[in-house]
């Protein structure tokens, strides 16, 4: 397990579950939002609005929160929101990658610098380290949706690249630009997911010491807490030893 996978565990291990969900909440509502205004709010003729509500359906984001985040795009009165990457490196020469939505670049900008900067790490310019990272689209499951052979069954005939099964449920890895047509086969097939996620998959990884596992964690966390801040992907491996301890601090 690597990076954003392990960071995410670590985080839901150590609790604060309501005041996650409800800033996790309010950044799917924003993406919604945007998705809406970028294009037409029927989801149907929007594959950006669709995935952006796939996601959110898939956190158990109440229906109503949904279509209020799209109405809100349709009052007109709506900040004029951009995506931005930032990349960088984190203590240990962890590659990091930062997605934001943002209606002032210098505000969200100098809040990701100052992270990196108080947690010894450093920002770099765009393309720094998005070529250690394949963007890809993820899908997962949870056991209870199939045998592993129904669900690589149904991930190849939508279309998947990928599948991983195991005892904690399924990945299915694609295409990004197929993410949104991929899960919604998906949905017909095993039913709702427990995630659709476009990420930034790690093509190389970076072992991890315990003396900067903690700085790492924090880094990660900051940027997280951010709200013009989306998501965080990072190309660290963590020994299961280590891992323990991070948990139980």
């Amino acid at each position: 397990m690597a990076g954003h996978s392990q960071f995410k565990n670590i985080m839901h291990r150590k609790g604060k579950q309501d005041a996650m969900r409800s800033k996790l909440f309010a950044k799917l509502a924003r993406e919604i939002t945007v998705a809406a205004k970028s294009g037409t709010p029927d989801p149907d003729m929007n594959p950006r609005l669709r995935l952006a509500i796939q996601e959110a359906r898939a956190e158990n984001m109440p229906k109503d929160n949904i279509e209020r985040a799209i109405k809100k795009a349709q009052g007109g009165d709506l900040a004029n929101y951009e995506a931005v990457r930032y990349e960088g490196y984190a203590p240990g020469g962890v590659a990091v990658i930062v997605e934001a939505l943002t209606d002032n670049r210098n505000r969200t900008g100098g809040v990701v610098r100052s992270v990196f900067t108080k947690y010894n790490g450093n920002l770099g310019a765009t393309g720094a380290v998005s070529h250690m990272f394949n963007h890809v689209g993820e899908i997962t499951y949870k056991a209870a949706a199939g045998s592993a052979e129904t669900v690589l069954e149904a991930a190849i005939d939508a279309g998947a690249d990928d599948v991983v099964s195991d005892a904690n449920g399924h990945v299915i890895a694609c295409g990004f630009e197929t993410l949104g047509t991929v899960a919604a086969d998906l949905e017909k097939k095993l039913g709702e997911a427990q995630s659709v996620k476009a990420i930034w998959k790690p093509s190389l990884t970076t072992p991890v010491e315990e003396d900067n596992a903690q700085s790492i964690m924090k880094l990660l966390a900051a940027l997280e807490d951010d709200d013009d801040v989306q998501n965080v992907f990072a190309n660290f491996e963590i020994s299961d030893e280590v891992m323990k301890k991070l948990t139980a601090a």
